[in-house]
């Protein structure tokens, strides 16, 4: 029996990984549940799975991953960051669907799980995509990665047309049924950025052996190319139950979606990510690039950027300028410890809400 500590247990990725609990019953268990502020939900989620610990977020103790087998991180945000560490310094398997954790503090998180040869599982389809093609082996050698995007519901608009869509506009998602944050960042090609830093830390690639192509239809999730020219993907239909099911039984493949059926999908498609179009995901590669707090700078505006957004303050292209700002005006410091991260991160917002605002 596997014992699951889930962080955000109510949102899309949580919801998913108690399907996977109710599914598998003789497999899984849970010890402990943690939301930010339903309550309601979480008092369902606690009768019937009766966790050692459910509780919101401000009342999390201190010794929460202490009954458990795997630390799933599923909560969004810069928050996440702060669980992720400390189930690192718990000593625990941590099966990651919280990308800020490595955005923001991929130089701390890997410095714990690396010292203490902790078993780190990604959870974004991508990275479960490339971990499997690494035959579920982080370490193993490969000479390039090519991570997909589906393109978002604005692949092919003009600038024109970017200035006028609605937040409703960016969250019909072509291919995957996401969070509204997620799924803006996943329109501005933002979330494909973060995915690109993500990779530095999970498999050790420089940003040069780190690329994306649009691949519209999200059945090839990514790619592994090798010294000898092969290239190897994983494919399947989008939907994140197989990455979360598997993050939490690899080696092992338990039964959990439809078969691809490959006559019916008919072609794939493959096209250059324009960078030009979506700043944002350049603002995410530069901000890579440039380490130290500049990630946790790129992710604090960003938050701040698309909440202004989806309640209409400003319009979809001034996400990438609140966040350039945010950048030219918050100085870059080493990333040495959490508390700077968090510095910086409020640092960050005060900016972007300073340019939102005209304060």
């Amino acid at each position: 029996m596997i014992k699951i500590a889930l962080i955000g247990c109510t949102g899309s990725i949580g919801r998913q990984v108690l399907d996977v609990v109710r599914r598998y019953p003789e497999r899984f268990s849970v010890s402990a549940l943690v939301c930010g502020q339903n309550r309601e939900a979480l008092s369902a989620l606690e009768g019937e799975f009766r966790p050692a610990v459910a509780c919101l977020a401000d009342k999390a103790p201190p010794d929460l991953f202490g009954d458990c087998d795997v630390a799933f991180i599923a909560a969004g945000g810069f928050c996440g960051l702060s669980y992720t560490l400390q189930a690192a310094r718990a000593g625990k398997k941590i099966a990651l669907a919280n990308k800020e954790s490595l955005v923001c503090g991929g130089e701390l998180v890997m410095r714990e799980v690396e010292a203490r040869g902790l078993d780190l599982v990604p959870v974004d389809s991508e990275h479960s995509a490339i971990f499997q093609a690494l035959g579920f082996r982080r370490g193993a050698p490969f000479r390039k990665l090519v991570l997909t995007a589906s393109g978002g519901p604005f692949l092919h608009f003009t600038e024109e047309q970017l200035a006028r869509v609605t937040a409703a506009d960016a969250l019909r998602h072509p291919t995957w049924n996401m969070g509204a944050k997620i799924t803006v960042d996943s329109a501005t090609l933002l979330n494909k950025g973060y995915e690109i830093i993500e990779a530095k830390w999970l498999y050790g690639a420089g940003f040069d052996r780190i690329g994306a192509v649009v691949h519209p239809e999200s059945i090839v999730h990514s790619l592994v190319y090798f010294e000898d020219g092969a290239a190897v993907a994983q494919l399947g239909y989008p939907d994140m139950r197989v990455p979360i099911q598997l993050a939490l039984t690899y080696p092992e493949r338990l039964p959990c979606a439809a078969d691809l059926d490959l006559p019916a999908l008919g072609a794939l498609h493959f096209e250059r990510l324009p960078e030009e179009k979506f700043p944002c995901f350049r603002l995410a590669v530069e901000a890579g690039r440039a380490g130290g707090t500049c990630p946790t700078v790129l992710n604090g505006a960003a938050e701040v950027a698309v909440r202004a957004f989806l309640s209409g303050r400003i319009t979809f292209p001034q996400i990438a300028e609140t966040i350039g700002c945010a950048l030219d005006r918050v100085p870059k410091s080493a990333a040495d410890c959490f508390e700077t991260l968090c510095e910086a991160d409020l640092r960050a917002r005060a900016a972007a809400t300073s340019f939102i605002y005209g304060t």
